[in-house]
């Protein structure tokens, strides 16, 4: 089954605890968490106070996405919060083999990530077969709310190609204006796990299973 990631960045945080607990009701979900610096990307989001309490309320899986200029900082100051996948950007690491290593003796599941315009043949075959998960922007990080770059769907088919001819294991996830829309062609394409925030928690009687169940 595909995993649905709500992306926390979406909730309101003054009903935080009362949205993780709906969550909670919903099977074969992770959690995404957006963490930005203000220096990769112009915004900044919440850090190790909010995650520390998230952990003691949410069932789910914690999946973190670090749009962050120095991810090796964050490997370190991040590894007690219960994070299951820990996902770096591409652009903003020089010595990646070097970082998937060191991550991949703390955290379960490793990701790298890659912006719109950076292109699938940027990440050598030899470290996709080392990581566990490949997302792909289709919105230019830094904020909610953006609208789906439609071109990112044959990104997705490349990618799920090689990763069919070398026998790789990683899932593909897709991040930015998922909706009942487009996540069929996303998942038709090869996507397992695609992130949704405002998709979902803009639901207005708060029924977070029925656009999850649509997004599926």
């Amino acid at each position: 089954m595909v995993i649905i990631s709500p992306s926390l960045l979406s909730a309101n945080f003054l009903e935080l605890k009362t949205d993780l607990e709906r969550l909670n009701t919903v099977d074969n979900l992770w959690l995404h968490l957006d963490i930005m610096d203000g220096h990769f990307v112009p915004n900044l989001t919440f850090g190790e106070p909010v995650l520390n309490k998230v952990k003691t309320v949410s069932k789910h899986k914690l999946d973190a996405h670090f749009m962050v200029t120095n991810p090796d900082f964050y490997a370190d100051s991040f590894k007690d919060l219960g994070i299951h996948n820990f996902t770096f950007h591409w652009e903003a690491v020089i010595h990646h083999d070097r970082l998937i290593q060191k991550l991949k003796e703390i955290y379960p599941s490793v990701g790298i990530s890659l912006n719109p315009s950076t292109p699938v043949s940027a990440i050598p075959k030899y470290i996709l077969g080392k990581i566990d998960l490949i997302l792909l922007m289709s919105v230019n990080p830094g904020f909610g709310g953006q609208k789906f770059i439609p071109e990112i769907v044959d990104k997705v088919i490349e990618l799920d190609k090689i990763r069919h001819e070398n026998k790789f294991k990683f899932q593909i996830q897709v991040d930015g204006g998922i909706n009942d829309q487009n996540a069929g062609y996303l998942i038709q394409a090869g996507a397992n796990n695609l992130v949704a925030g405002n998709y979902i928690f803009s639901e207005p009687n708060k029924d977070y299973l029925s656009r999850v169940n649509k997004i599926r």
